[in-house]
């Protein structure tokens, strides 16, 4: 007798990040962190939570690796990088705005070291040490002029 195996395979399924891309004066607000590969630099970004919208997450996520709030005034684009080192696939939402008040008191989310301003040639000339290609791109689309408005993206609340 012949057995079909029945188990449903799980879906794979994409992390979705959120990053802010925050210009001021010519440069770029970033935030070093410890990595497995030694310390890098990565826009304010993180991992959208059960319950929250993706504007939530961007606000959130710079307020606890940057210590700024984060004022989103455009979409600057969707990301689609599978990383090598770990074989997971990032599908990132990129926001633009600017910062507002700054808590430099605030305790960090663990493993930030400290928040830091760079020009874009200071990240290119240091790409070894960006967390990933993800980090020039957005700042490469944001010179470029790319934007979207914040509606582009829409939230249906359940």
């Amino acid at each position: 007798m012949l057995v079909i195996n029945s188990i449903k395979p799980i879906p794979w399924k994409p992390n979705v990040t959120v990053a802010a891309m925050i210009e001021q004066d010519g440069r770029f607000l970033l935030v070093e962190e410890k990595t497995e590969r030694g310390n890098r630099f990565n826009q304010p970004a993180g991992h959208l939570e059960d319950n929250e919208t993706l504007l939530q997450a961007v606000i959130r996520e710079t307020m606890e690796e940057s210590a700024y709030e984060f004022l989103p005034e455009a979409v600057l684009g969707i990301y689609h990088w599978k990383h090598t080192h770990n074989d997971t696939t990032y599908l990132r939402f990129a926001y633009i705005g600017k910062v507002g008040a700054h808590y430099p008191l605030q305790a960090l989310d663990h493993g930030i070291i400290r928040a830091v301003w760079m020009t874009a040639d200071e990240m290119r000339a240091n790409a070894h040490l960006m967390r990933s290609p993800q980090v020039i791109t957005c700042v490469d689309d944001y010179l470029a002029g790319k934007r979207f408005p914040l509606d582009s993206i829409t939230h249906l609340a359940s």
